[in-house]
C-alpha cells in the first residue's frame, strides 16, 4: 500500500492517541493526536453536502494554529490538495493566485468559497502545492507528491535528529516550504508535537519556552539576532536542544552572539522549494565560522557541474528527484557546500560581466555592515545600487571598501539601513529594499 501523509498520520494517532499534538500559546488551548484527527474529520462533515475535493487545489489562507493544522489535514484526507498562502494576501489577490494556480477552492476565516472560473489543473498525482511570489513577483506553484514530501521530512528529521517525543516551537509559516518540512510533516509522520508561538519576538519565545519547554526552534536569522541583541536571560532557552536557521544567510557575527549568550549552537540549513531540504550543519561550527551551509542531508547527493553549478539530487526533490538550484557552489574538501552566489542574478558593467555576490561579500566583511544586498542601479544605467544594513555612513562605508574590490565594481549609490524591512516568511523584502534604493540617496 502506498504511504501518504494521510495514512501515516492514521499511524501516528493509533500509537499513542493521547500524545501531545497542538498548543496554542497565545490562549494556552492544548490538542492531542486523537482530538486533532476528530477535528479534522469534523471539518470533512461539515463540507458541502455532495462536493467532493478529491483531486482538487484548495487555497489556505489561515495564519499558524489550530485551524490551519485541521484545515490542512482535512483536505489531504478528502484527498484534495491544498495550497497554502500568505493569510494576510488581500482577498482579491487571493483570488489571483487561486486562478493562477488552478484552485477550486479557498479556505479563509471558517468557509469555502468557491473559484470564479478556476483554471483546469494538468499534471502528476499531486499531494500539495507549494506557492512563492517567483522571482517575477507573479505566484508560482510546486507541486509535490506524497512520496516526495514524506522523504523531505523523514530526511530533515533523521538529519537534524528531531524525535517523535520533541516539541517545535513554530514561529515560521507552516505553509512555507521551511515550515512544511520542518514543523508539518514531522508531525503528521512521526507525531512531533508543535507548540505555535506568541510571535516571532524575543520576550514572545522566552515566554513560550518557560511555559512549554520547546526542543526544537526553526526560524530565520533577523530572529536570532533579535534573540542575541534582546534584554532576555540566558536561561530563557535553555529547553532548546537543536536550533535551526534558514531561510537566507545567517551572518556569522549573529551565531557568534547568539552562542556567546545562550551557549547554543545555530545550525545552518540550506534548501530550495523545488527540493525540499539540502544541506544542514551538523554541528554547528561551520555556522559559527560563516565557512559554508553544511553538508547533505541524509538521503541528499550534490553533483557539481559546469561553472561552479551543482544538481541536487533527492527522493524529495519535485518531480523526478534532480533539480539544479540558481545558487552558484562548490564543495569544500570537508564535504560541505559553500554558495558563491545566484547565477541569475549576474549583471554586464561596461564588457565586464559580474556578480554581485562578490560584492555583498566584500561589503559584509567591513566591521561596520551587518547585511548588504546588491541590486542592478534602478536607474537601468550600467551599475551597481547597494542596500546595507550599518551603523556607518555611506561616504564611510566607501572609504573602508577602497582596496577591497576594483572600483568599476563600486557601487554607484548605497543605501543604509537600521534593519532590512522583512517579508512575512522572515526573508528580506527585496521589492521593497530595492524600491528604496530608486528613492534617491548617495
Amino acid at each position: 500500500m502506498k504511504e501518504t501523509l494521510a495514512s501515516l498520520w492514521s499511524r501516528t494517532v493509533s500509537r499513542a492517541p493521547r500524545a501531545l499534538a497542538v498548543v496554542e500559546s497565545l490562549n494556552a488551548c492544548r490538542w492531542s493526536r486523537a482530538e486533532l484527527d476528530e477535528s479534522a474529520g469534523s471539518w470533512r462533515s461539515g463540507l458541502p453536502a455532495g462536493s467532493s475535493l478529491r483531486g482538487q487545489r484548495i487555497v489556505i489562507a489561515e495564519p499558524n494554529g489550530f485551524e490551519w493544522l485541521r484545515v490542512f489535514l482535512g483536505i489531504i484526507q478528502s484527498g484534495g490538495v491544498p495550497a497554502p498562502v500568505d493569510p494576510d494576501e488581500p482577498a482579491d489577490a487571493r483570488e489571483t493566485i487561486a486562478r493562477r494556480i488552478g484552485a477550486s477552492w479557498i479556505w479563509a476565516g471558517d468557509h469555502l468559497r468557491p473559484v470564479q472560473a478556476p483554471r483546469r489543473p494538468q499534471g502528476r498525482d499531486v499531494c500539495l502545492l507549494k506557492v512563492t511570489s517567483g522571482s517575477t513577483g507573479l505566484p508560482k506553484a510546486f507541486p509535490f507528491t506524497h512520496r516526495e514530501m514524506i522523504a523531505d521530512g523523514r530526511q530533515i528529521c533523521a538529519t537534524m535528529d528531531i524525535r517523535e517525543d520533541d516539541v517545535n516551537l513554530a514561529v515560521i509559516p507552516f505553509g512555507h516550504s521551511y515550515g512544511l518540512g520542518n514543523l508539518v510533516v514531522p508531525l503528521l509522520v512521526q507525531g512531533t508535537a508543535v507548540v505555535c508561538g506568541r510571535g516571532p519576538f524575543p520576550h514572545a519565545i522566552a515566554s513560550d519556552c518557560r511555559s512549554w519547554g520547546p526542543t526544537v526552534l526553526a526560524a530565520v536569522p533577523i530572529l536570532f539576532r533579535a534573540l542575541a541583541d534582546a534584554d532576555i536571560p540566558a536561561e530563557s532557552l535553555a529547553t532548546l536542544r537543536v536550533v535551526i536557521s534558514a531561510g537566507s544567510p545567517l551572518p556569522a557575527g549573529v551565531a557568534q552572539a547568539f552562542f556567546a549568550k545562550f551557549g547554543r549552537h545555530i545550525h545552518g540549513f540550506y534548501g530550495s522549494s523545488e527540493t525540499g531540504g539540502i544541506c544542514y550543519d551538523r554541528t554547528g561550527q561551520a555556522t559559527l565560522s560563516g565557512r559554508s551551509v553544511g553538508t547533505p542531508l541524509d538521503g541528499v547527493r550534490i553533483v557539481p557541474t559546469r561553472g561552479r553549478r551543482f544538481t541536487v539530487e533527492s527522493p524529495a526533490v519535485m518531480g523526478g528527484g534532480r533539480h539544479s538550484p540558481r545558487d552558484y557552489g562548490t564543495m569544500s574538501p570537508a564535504g560541505e557546500l559553500v554558495i558563491l552566489g545566484r547565477s541569475d542574478r549576474t549583471v554586464k558593467i561596461g564588457a565586464k560581466r559580474l556578480d554581485p555576490a562578490e560584492v555583498e561579500i566584500a561589503l559584509k566583511a567591513l566591521p561596520s555592515v551587518r547585511e548588504a544586498i546588491v541590486f542592478p542601479h534602478p536607474s537601468g544605467s550600467e551599475g551597481l545600487a547597494a542596500a546595507v544594513v550599518s551603523s556607518d555612513s555611506p561616504a564611510a562605508i566607501r572609504r573602508a571598501l577602497a582596496g577591497r574590490i576594483a572600483a568599476w565594481k563600486f557601487p554607484d549609490r548605497i543605501v543604509v539601513f537600521q534593519e532590512f524591512p522583512v517579508t512575512a516568511r522572515g526573508k528580506p523584502d527585496l521589492r521593497r529594499i530595492g524600491s528604496s534604493l530608486g528613492d534617491g540617496g548617495p
